[in-house]
């Protein structure tokens, strides 16, 4: 059942780049969002990918072969995995790489899994920065900078901090995040529902006159603007 409102922010690290010629998913990391706001709820795996990494994918994430060995199989992490993102809406950076791997690990399950698009939708933020932003750069980096996020700490990618570092370029990027509301006066947009207004039973403003000189000083600031302009609205 999807709960209205739930994203997932998902990244992943692989052996290498196309899931076609045998490369695995060695890293998953997820943060939830509930009606745009992080709930601290999140999964992060590491995985063996039963096959040798690239030397290009280590120097990216600096994952090694050796730090997988005792690490568990997908097969052994699926079911968790697919509890965690199930119904939701998954954000992604660059969504057919990371879609392609998932749908990739779920066929090799044999099992009646499907793919990502029969259990979740998808939102490619990288599509949607290209769109927003034209002809610039539109790298999780270059986001980061665009909108103000210190990423000093990502030497290495590294997929739960990715998608750490991702929730927060998304959140901006589409609007930022909503004020401080109750779950129940959210609509099913994640809008407000209903118009906050200040009760009528508040206690009154406290009202704080002004002294005599301070209003000795206001005329006469009043005086040199109708003085300077000619015709000052206050003094009329």
């Amino acid at each position: 059942m999807r709960k209205k409102g739930r994203q997932v922010v998902l990244d992943t690290e692989t052996t290498g780049l196309n899931p076609k010629e045998g490369h695995r998913i060695i890293e998953i990391g997820c943060v939830e969002l509930v009606n745009r706001r992080l709930t601290n709820r999140q999964f992060h795996m590491y995985i063996n990918p039963e096959r040798k990494i690239d030397e290009g994918a280590i120097e990216v994430h600096g994952i090694t072969n050796e730090s997988l060995q005792d690490k568990p199989l997908f097969k052994d992490i699926a079911s968790d995995f697919i509890d965690f993102i199930h119904g939701a809406e998954l954000v992604i950076h660059n969504a057919p790489f990371d879609i392609g791997f998932m749908d990739h690990e779920f066929s090799l399950l044999n099992q009646a899994i499907g793919k990502t698009e029969d259990f979740c939708t998808v939102f490619d933020s990288l599509g949607y920065a290209r769109k927003k932003h034209p002809g610039q750069r539109n790298s999780l980096d270059a986001l980061c900078k665009r909108y103000g996020i210190d990423n000093s700490h990502r030497d290495l990618h590294g997929a739960l901090l990715d998608a750490e570092i991702l929730s927060d370029v998304y959140l901006l990027m589409t609007g930022g995040q909503l004020s401080m509301l109750d779950e129940d006066e959210l609509d099913e947009g994640g809008k407000e529902s209903v118009i906050q207004r200040i009760s009528s039973n508040r206690a009154p403003l406290k009202i704080i006159k002004c002294s005599a000189e301070e209003l000795l000083e206001h005329q006469k600031t009043l005086d040199m603007l109708e003085k300077s302009s000619g015709a000052c609205l206050w003094m009329q």
